[in-house]
């Protein structure tokens, strides 16, 4: 006779992931707006956790906004995604829409 209830249970293990069980980051996303020249302006995207393809993300985002961009090696903050133009908003409902992050996560910086 063995006893069944004495099996190790976190109560705790799923409330770090999303809807539907879909795996969601537990760290904050940090969305930047850079100044260029005149009125060029980059918009870069830091903190995406690192289970996710940094790579096609930004492919994702080139096709959505209609914009250019490339992943960056910081030695600061690590890989950032850098877009072109001020992408900050669409950002935002694009990590939210594909449930990536939600809006508690997403910390947006600039004017």
């Amino acid at each position: 006779m063995s006893i069944q209830n004495l099996q190790v249970h976190d109560p705790f293990a799923e409330a770090s992931k999303g809807h539907d069980g879909v795996g969601v980051q537990e760290s904050l996303i940090h969305i930047r707006i850079q100044q260029r020249s005149g009125r060029k302006t980059l918009t870069t995207v830091q903190g995406i956790s690192t289970d996710y393809d940094l790579k096609r993300i930004t492919k994702a985002f080139k096709k959505e906004f209609a914009c250019n961009g490339c992943v960056v090696d910081h030695p600061e903050y690590g890989e950032v995604i850098q877009l072109q133009g001020d992408q900050r908003n669409d950002v935002c409902q694009f990590l939210t829409k594909c449930g990536l992050a939600t809006g508690d996560q997403l910390k947006v910086h600039g004017f």
